[in-house]
């Protein structure tokens, strides 16, 4: 999910939920802490130069149990941080703690921002010697009628 999409769904929201994919909710009394631009410079495996950035949001979860952050403050410090920091519209990465800072892309189910988990992957399978998973074929399900058991073709 783009920074533009959650601008367009901000306004329409009474409160703004955040979700885990199992089902868990992010405690209502949440802070965004931090709404950044991230940049990654990196080279893969396969020694090709990547550049990538995503908007950051930092979920953090206080002792502040009357705390309700509401879609306007937060399309606020939305704003602030296009006009301060640059940001630009991006995917957005977020950031939240459980057992260690997770980090999740964005989603939404018309109802709650969904944090979807990541994975990791190579970049350059091609390049770095992970042999490709061949297709399964059913062989009964072939319809080749000129190879036929003891017809002696295979």
């Amino acid at each position: 999910m783009k920074l533009s999409d959650v601008k367009q769904i901000l306004p329409t929201l009474e409160n703004v939920e955040f979700q885990l994919e199992n089902g868990t909710f992010v405690p209502e009394h949440f802070h965004v802490t931090e709404v950044g631009m991230i940049t990654k410079n990196f080279i893969d495996c396969g020694g090709v130069i990547r550049n990538e950035k995503v908007v950051n949001f930092q979920l953090w979860n206080a002792d502040d149990f009357e705390h309700r952050l509401k879609p306007n403050k937060l399309l606020n410090i939305i704003k602030l941080s296009e006009e301060k920091l640059g940001i630009e519209d991006f995917e957005i990465e977020v950031e939240y703690q459980s057992e260690t800072i997770g980090k999740y892309d964005l989603d939404f189910n018309g109802k709650t921002f969904v944090l979807k988990n990541k994975t990791t992957a190579c970049l350059a399978q091609d390049a770095c010697g992970i042999p490709v998973q061949k297709q399964k074929v059913n062989l009964a399900e072939r319809n080749n009628s000129s190879c036929t058991p003891n017809s002696g073709c295979c």
